[in-house]
């Protein structure tokens, strides 16, 4: 197994070339999994720590419990936006890679509010829940910006 990097595109990122050598919805699908297992593996973590996995929807008038497997749902219906996007981006740009990461990050600094406006949910779970999203992000961002970029 040989390994591609990229300085300048991906800075010191390595990613093996058994996974840039794919087609981008399968590098996409292969890092959504791996995304939602960290981000579930985060979450887990948080409630060991005691942190009450309740948040409640605009207009609610109490918490709901967010059930486990919440969060690696939530990374798999958002990344799959990510995948057609990265496809798209693929097939029609000219700097996929650039365009990519400058559009989903600036998508993830946007996801960072909504947790902090949910009502009727602690500060604590607030913040576990932004934190999230820079797991995923994280994971998957990374991943599909050095295969666009090959």
């Amino acid at each position: 197994m040989t390994a591609n990097t990229r300085p300048g595109t991906t800075g010191t990122f390595t990613i093996p070339s058994v996974v840039t050598d794919r087609p981008v919805w399968q590098v996409g699908v292969l890092a959504a999994v791996t995304g939602a297992v960290v981000t579930e593996v985060f979450a887990l973590g948080a409630r060991a720590l005691g942190v009450p996995m309740k948040a409640a929807s605009p207009g609610a008038t109490e918490a709901q419990p967010i059930p486990v497997l919440g969060f690696a749902g939530g990374v798999l219906f958002w990344s799959v936006v990510g995948i057609v996007l990265a496809v798209a981006l693929h097939r029609w740009a000219r700097r996929p890679a650039r365009t990519f990461a400058v559009t989903t990050v600036a998508l993830t600094a946007l996801s960072l509010v909504p947790p902090f406006l949910a009502p009727h949910t602690t500060t604590a779970t607030q913040f576990v829940l932004a934190a999230s999203h820079l797991v995923a992000a994280a994971v998957v961002i990374p991943v599909l910006t050095a295969r666009l970029s090959r």
